[in-house]
């Protein structure tokens, strides 16, 4: 299920970016509101839908579910990127202790053993 809607989220942005693409900019209404007389309203009316314009709203809507869905299935096995802190260290021996797997320090000349 996961892999479906990666691979559907996939596909779906790629078609929006190439759907946008293809459609006609508006650029030339805005250029022609500072003195071209083609233009009715910069920030009009659209008028009525295209074909590209309604395909464009339907792959929106998908991309958006598909989003929605990732996250939500992407939160149940989220977890945390930071590193648990390192442990303290042990504290020092004492200086008269020997330490495990250290060789037994000599004794002085005049100890008896």
């Amino acid at each position: 299920m996961h892999l479906v809607l990666i691979v559907v989220h996939v596909i779906s942005c790629f078609a929006i970016i190439g759907i946008v693409l293809l459609q006609a900019g508006k650029g030339a209404d805005i250029g022609s509101a500072f003195g071209g007389a083609g233009s009715q309203a910069v920030f009009g009316s659209m008028g009525t839908p295209t074909v590209l314009g309604k395909i464009t709203a339907a792959i929106a809507a998908m991309f958006t579910i598909t989003s929605f869905s990732l996250a939500l299935l992407g939160g149940e096995r989220g977890g945390s990127v930071v590193r648990e802190a390192a442990p303290p260290p042990a504290a020092a021996p004492a200086a008269g202790t020997p330490t495990p797997g250290a060789p037994a320090a000599p004794a002085s000349p005049g100890a008896p053993r």
